[in-house]
């Protein structure tokens, strides 16, 4: 049962001005609620669809409250931009004690548009930009310098921030990205379209954005060379061009090229034999642990923090960019339903045990106690 939480906890501003990952977010506040802390989520309107209604904390749209355009346009993008400095200044002044930042991506502007006066905590999703504009790299540098902590999800990405950067490593501390379980408990959820429904034969789930660092083109280029008695289904939002990709897969390639809500997800993962996850790069992946909550078998590329998942039992692992030898992974986890299975086991172990957002949510008020000074 959540705790209530106690007149003299600190108030922890859980920030996310682009409304990024909604699903991060609401974890992480609510498990920092259960935890007995007074939280606050600041964030903008999602453009996508529906976001998880706040469960012990407070949702603030503060952000971006003037729309343009329709979302991912560069109509919407000039709108965001015309209002980040004023809606950024305003929050300054009214941040809680704690401000803990999730996404800062105007890194010019936010060195110098953040709170001051109060423990400032950023979390490193991406370590650094991937597809950088022009003076980004240095800027999220001396983000890093300019906070307090920073919260990293492997000890790959302390090792970039640490030996590469050169950030102190005082500062930055590996906490766990947890599995969204609370994905498995949406009410009412759709099921599968009825084309995909009517599919009898083994299935592997390819899921998330699409973009170039996630390698669909290997997972192709190894589909075509396995032709498995299987079907690939490749679901989420390209954020690419996919017209080749397309014109060029087999037909045992299904596509679902948009965004999925929350009620869609576990209809395509209850369905799933396997998930595999053939990214060229990476620190950690929201996909990769919703997976885990669902008790998904996993292949996995070998990079970033990939291997970590792996060491707990709950992944295999190929190497990236090896489209041969994903054809031969693919092949023997389809063949072998005994190692699928105990690749499940060890996930759900894993989704709660090492990944439970309840242990994540104690770690992270312990940094909090430690910058407020107890």
């Amino acid at each position: 049962m959540p705790r209530n939480p106690s007149p003299v906890a600190p108030l922890v501003d859980i920030v996310d001005p682009s409304a990024y990952t909604p699903p991060y977010d609401h974890a992480l506040c609510s498990a920092l609620a259960r935890a007995g802390a007074r939280v606050r989520l600041q964030t903008s309107r999602f453009a996508y669809g529906p976001v998880p209604a706040p469960d012990g904390y407070e949702r603030v749209e503060r952000f971006y409250r003037r729309g343009g355009g329709s979302a991912g346009s560069r109509a919407r993008y000039a709108a965001k931009l015309a209002q980040h400095v004023p809606d950024m200044l305003r929050y300054a002044r009214a941040a809680a004690d704690v401000a803990h930042f999730q996404w800062l991506t105007v890194q010019p502007l936010d060195v110098a548009l953040l709170p001051r006066g109060r423990p400032l905590v950023l979390t490193a999703h991406d370590v650094l930009p991937r597809e950088p504009r022009r003076g980004q790299l240095a800027a999220q540098r001396r983000l890093y310098e300019r906070v307090d902590a920073v919260v990293v999800h492997s000890a790959h990405g302390r090792e970039r921030l640490v030996d590469g950067l050169k950030i102190d490593p005082a500062k930055v501390y590996v906490i766990e990205h947890g599995a969204f379980e609370h994905l498995t408990r949406v009410p009412d959820p759709r099921p599968l379209p009825a084309e995909l429904a009517a599919v009898e034969g083994p299935v592997v789930l390819c899921f998330g954005l699409l973009r170039p660092y996630k390698g669909v083109d290997v997972l192709l280029d190894a589909w075509r060379e396995l032709d498995p008695d299987a079907e690939l289904w490749i679901v989420g939002h390209p954020r690419m061009d996919i017209s080749r990709l397309r014109a060029q897969a087999p037909p045992s390639v299904r596509w679902v090229p948009r965004f999925v809500a929350d009620d869609e997800i576990a209809g395509y993962f209850e369905r799933a034999d396997l998930v595999v996850l053939p990214y060229r790069e990476i620190d950690q992946s929201g996909v990769l642990f919703t997976a885990l909550a669902f008790g998904s078998p996993l292949l996995l590329s070998a990079v970033g923090g990939f291997p970590e998942v792996a060491a707990q039992g709950a992944a295999a692992l190929v190497a990236p960019g090896d489209a041969s030898a994903l054809a031969g992974e693919l092949g023997r986890l389809l063949k072998d339903r005994g190692e699928r299975a105990a690749l499940a086991d060890a996930a759900c172990r894993a989704a709660v045990g090492r990944y439970s957002w309840d242990t994540i949510a104690g770690r992270h008020l312990d940094l909090y106690a430690a910058l407020a000074g107890g």
